[in-house]
């Protein structure tokens, strides 16, 4: 069986084992990807514990951490720990803490959209989009709001030698037309200044003009190589038309979501995650409606992909 059938299974170039650590314990969530940091206190790292967060991040490009006592300057201190924040295209952040995105849905908000529900990484529509994701629990639901996350490192290493070939000096448009063509067509109350339950404010002529970036970008810290199109933002391919384009970028965004490559998370409350969002892409789910779900986003500015 070709290794591009879309039928991938755990086998051969799948790693994600834990490495044994001094301060910390890694307990991997999937085949694919995702681990759970066990044994620290976020509001209470040491630099030792905090070197060994960051090598997990990269091993396993998502990591959790269950039942941790934060509140929103513990995130912002947690957060300035990886560099300086990145920038938000949707919110304002809230009181007090700019940084700080709320990601909201009362129990009695009905709505066919919700912010971030389909596969995507974040942002990438900027220049320089967050090179990491992190998103804290207060209120998760009792069951459903789960999210997913997708290895996109790993799916790339699985396309074959002349598919890498033929992607190597490609450029994705990243924009985010559709996307706010779609908040305006579904946001609650048929308000664009609505996602579900949230605020939100666009820079729109920033945000659609968007930017160009590799369609496989390379960690500048790990060197590994990633697929870097998602379902999202991802609209068209430099130098082609959208005829040309449109059925490569449906081939990659089904190949980086295959089931193989993804890991689940079901939430609690006090659990906070964070993931390398220039190797990865993540989806929420809309299927709490009567359950309030309350979260909190950070995010960490990124380079420019290369």
């Amino acid at each position: 069986m070709s290794n591009i059938d879309l039928k991938i299974h755990p086998s051969g170039q799948f790693d994600n084992s834990a490495k044994d650590y001094k301060h910390i314990t890694a307990v991997p969530l999937a085949a694919a990807m995702g681990a759970e940091i066990q044994g620290v206190q976020i509001s209470e790292l040491t630099d030792d514990s905090f070197a060994e967060i960051e090598d997990a991040l990269f091993r396993h490009k998502m990591i959790y951490f269950r039942d941790q006592e934060m509140d929103h300057t513990d995130q912002e201190n947690f957060t300035r720990r990886f560099g300086e924040f990145g920038t938000d295209a949707y919110t304002k952040g809230v009181d007090n803490h700019p940084d700080i995105q709320p990601v909201l849905k009362e129990a009695d908000a009905r709505t066919h959209m919700i912010f971030g529900g389909s596969w995507h990484t974040d942002s990438p529509f900027l220049e320089k989009p967050p090179a990491i994701s992190m998103l804290r629990a207060v209120e998760p639901p009792p069951y459903g709001g789960d999210t997913m996350w997708a290895n996109g490192a790993l799916a790339y290493s699985f396309l074959s030698d002349k598919m890498k070939e033929v992607l190597a000096p490609l450029k994705v448009h990243m924009s985010a037309g559709n996307v706010l063509d779609h908040v305006r067509q579904h946001a609650q109350e048929r308000d664009p200044r609505k996602l579900g339950s949230m605020d939100i404010k666009v820079d729109a002529d920033v945000m659609i003009d968007g930017s160009f970036h590799p369609i496989v970008r390379t960690h500048p810290v790990t060197g590994e190589k990633a697929l870097y199109v998602e379902e999202s933002y991802s609209m068209g391919i430099e130098g082609m038309t959208d005829y040309e384009a449109a059925p490569l970028i449906k081939f990659l965004r089904d190949h980086i979501t295959q089931a193989a490559f993804t890991c689940r998370l079901r939430w609690a409350k006090n659990t906070l995650t964070m993931w390398d969002n220039r190797l990865c892409l993540h989806h929420a789910f809309n299927d709490h409606d009567g359950f309030r779900r309350e979260m909190y986003r950070t995010t960490v500015l990124g380079e420019v992909p290369q």
